[in-house]
């Protein structure tokens, strides 16, 4: 049987879909926000309705009727801990997107942008491997403070289909192998796959700094920055993730633009773009000793994994560890569109949302 299955993937300035007929894609488009239109929004979710217009728009452009549609697939966000796989989108998971009652971010608009589309087209609507989804042992979410618990903010859709593509490229199972992945994208986030569970990771808030974001900061410098006066806590929110990182260490967050800069020999973009590169193969290294020394390769992938400069710089630090392997790019609308072929072909099983 042939399935229509439609993907969204929202991101801070841009919401990407895609239209796959079972294992084939059809089409792929990067749904572009100016960032003035963004920021004359109050808030993430005042853009639902614009988002979801433009969505509707680019299937009305590609003559794709929703009602064709099997089954809509949306990026999972910041929700508690939860298993990987796929999850129904129901009433508890929108009003807790909807109230505010999770931490702040792009991908929580996939359940709601992906639930909007199946209303119209009278299907259901799913997420698939979000990023709060893993395995992490009680060990990894102590802290010391017993008022706050470490939990696995991890960019596991597009992590998770990279592993299981070279498990597949090996000819092994993906549970047969020991791996530490790295997303390298607006933001930047680790984690440890072993024997196919994620058991732990550093998020984009604890890790390294990334285009957009401020990444893991001294703690008693962050304290007297919030209290300074200066900002209010949204101020501060935007300016650890969104504002933070290159785009306010360079005053942009445009590889392009930032690489025209190195080859133009400017002495500070050389230097934050080596820092980055440091700070990566640092949470890397970090995180290695998960594995006690067993670790079977360790992977690179997302947009800036294409950036040769700094994947050699990063390989200069850690390639003591493991085999370093280079998967530039994006697989999260080929995780989200097979995720919901196999719900659709009940190869997989469908997890309910408790919260």
């Amino acid at each position: 049987m042939e399935y229509l299955i439609l993907t969204i993937n929202p991101g801070s300035t841009s919401t990407k879909i895609a239209l796959f007929k079972n294992e084939t894609e059809i089409f792929k488009e990067s749904l572009n926000h100016p960032q003035e239109v963004i920021e004359a929004f109050d808030g993430l979710l005042d853009q639902i309705p614009m988002r979801k217009a433009v969505v509707l728009e680019a299937l009305e452009k590609h003559e794709i009727n929703p009602e064709d549609l099997a089954i809509v697939m949306g990026r999972g966000g910041l929700f508690p801990p939860i298993k990987t796989g796929g999850y129904k989108v129901n009433d508890q998971m929108l009003k807790m997107i909807m109230n505010q009652e999770i931490p702040s971010h792009a991908s929580n608009l996939g359940a709601v942008l992906a639930n909007e589309v199946a209303k119209v087209a009278g299907i259901g609507a799913y997420i698939y491997d979000a990023e709060s989804s893993g395995d992490l042992p009680e060990i990894a979410k102590i802290t010391g403070l017993k008022e706050i618990e470490r939990k696995g903010f991890y960019h596991v859709l597009n992590s998770r289909r990279a592993a299981l593509r070279y498990s597949q490229s090996l000819g092994k199972r993906y549970d047969e192998l020991n791996l530490i992945v790295a997303h390298l994208g607006g933001g930047i986030t680790v984690g440890v796959h072993e024997k196919g569970k994620i058991v732990d990771s550093l998020s984009d808030d604890n890790g390294p700094f990334s285009p957009e974001r401020a990444g893991g900061l001294p703690a008693l410098d962050l304290i007297e920055l919030c209290y300074s006066g200066k900002y209010t806590k949204k101020e501060m929110q935007k300016k650890i993730r969104g504002m933070g990182g290159l785009r306010d260490l360079l005053g942009t967050s445009d590889g392009r633009e930032i690489s025209k800069r190195m080859e133009a020999g400017d002495a500070q973009a050389i230097q934050m773009m080596k820092a980055q590169a440091y700070q990566v193969a640092k949470g890397i290294g970090l995180l290695a000793p998960v594995l006690k020394g067993s670790c079977d390769a360790i992977i690179l992938t997302g947009g800036l994994a294409y950036n040769e400069s700094l994947v050699s710089d990063i390989k200069s630090y850690i390639s003591f560890i493991a085999p370093i392997i280079v998967m530039p790019g994006e697989y999260e609308m080929e995780a989200l569109a097979l995720g919901g072929l196999r719900i659709l072909r009940q190869e997989e099983d469908v997890h309910d949302f408790i919260n």
